[in-house]
């Protein structure tokens, strides 16, 4: 099937750098395109030229409309609507608008983070999991501070451990705060970047907004909150089951985590990798799976993660980090079982 839409304006937007947006269009739908004359020709199977179709016809409507598609958010959007074929992209690009995230307006910028927002939206727990640079913290900081501003919650904690990757700091001067605050700095970027510095600090004050490490949250019973531990893999199992018992009514809470970039020292558990495996099925639980393809930091980012992923299963080292999230506890092979035994005795599992 043969087709053509219209481009009267935004060509260069379109295309993009390379022509790299057009070539994920095509890619992602199986579809030629050529451009003649500001008509967009497309042809391939009758199906993926009429998804291509009512992609354009939204950007067409966007751009006559205002829209300015900047830093790349076009071939974010793009990745999302060709691989997800119920969402548009016109309701992709203003979902983020009716969200109030403070200083920020936010659209998912993957499939993954699309239903990572979602789940947060509908849970009262959602575990995060996935590489770096996915959006994880930055997404569940961006909800915290909305659910905040819009009277939900009556105060957002962020917590996360107190380790350190894979250095040797000794004593840090200062007062206890201030020995802490440096675990805890990628937690208050992102509240600085939702809200204005001058707001933060009193925020913090009142202690509307509290950053604190794991350890602080023991006894506590956390209502009317919403709850974010970052960092979750280097969490012992005793710590993340006292965070996940602090919960209490109306509350929500985000768990994040990278289980490959463990941190913990050798023998012990990663309290992360514990959860998911005792909590699946749980009602009322939602685990989101991210991987290289929802990076949206740096391009090379998403290619260092995939290298070392690549790399990982090579070696096998992967063998217990793997989270097959979709399985019921049951279902391992003998590989992952062994991977996945208990040690005789407490405290001496061998570490990833």
């Amino acid at each position: 099937m043969k087709s053509s839409v219209r481009i009267n304006r935004g060509v260069e937007s379109l295309f993009g750098t390379r022509d790299e947006n057009i070539r994920l269009i095509e890619s992602g739908l199986c579809v030629h395109t050529q451009l003649v004359d500001n008509n967009l020709e497309i042809e391939g199977e009758a199906q993926n030229v009429n998804r291509a179709e009512v992609i354009l016809e939204d950007y067409n409507t966007l751009v006559r409309e205002g829209h300015v598609f900047t830093n790349g958010d076009l071939n974010s959007y793009l990745r999302v609507v060709t691989l997800d074929p119920e969402v548009s992209l016109r309701a992709l690009v203003r979902s983020g608008k009716q969200r109030n995230f403070g200083k920020k307006v936010l659209a998912p910028k993957s499939v993954n983070q699309r239903r990572y927002l979602e789940a947060i939206e509908r849970n009262d727990l959602v575990f995060g999991i996935g590489p770096a640079g996915t959006g994880k913290t930055y997404l569940a900081v961006a909800m915290a501070v909305s659910a905040l501003i819009n009277k939900q919650v009556a105060r957002i904690i962020l917590t996360r451990p107190a380790v350190e990757a894979g250095e040797r700091l000794g004593f840090l001067p200062g007062t206890l705060q201030e020995k802490i605050d440096p675990y805890l700095r990628p937690l208050y970027d992102a509240l600085f970047d939702m809200i204005e510095s001058e707001r933060v600090e009193k925020l913090l004050e009142r202690n509307t907004i509290e950053v604190a490490p794991i350890a602080f949250m023991r006894g506590r019973t956390l209502n009317d909150s919403f709850i974010i531990l970052d960092e979750a893999q280097n969490s012992t199992s005793e710590q993340m089951k006292m965070v996940l018992t602090r919960q209490g009514f109306n509350s929500k809470m985000v768990v994040n985590g990278d289980v490959t970039q463990i941190d913990l020292p050798n023998g012990r558990r990663s309290g992360l990798m514990d959860a998911v495996e005792i909590l699946k099925g749980v009602e009322g639980i939602s685990f989101v799976q991210f991987d290289d393809k929802d990076v949206v930091r740096h391009t090379l980012v998403q290619r260092i993660v995939k290298a070392y992923e690549r790399y990982n299963e090579t070696i096998g080292v992967n063998r217990q980090l793997t989270l097959k999230l979709g399985e019921p506890a049951g279902e391992i092979s003998n590989g992952d079982a062994k991977a996945e035994a208990p040690a005789p005795a407490p405290d001496t599992a061998p570490q990833a």
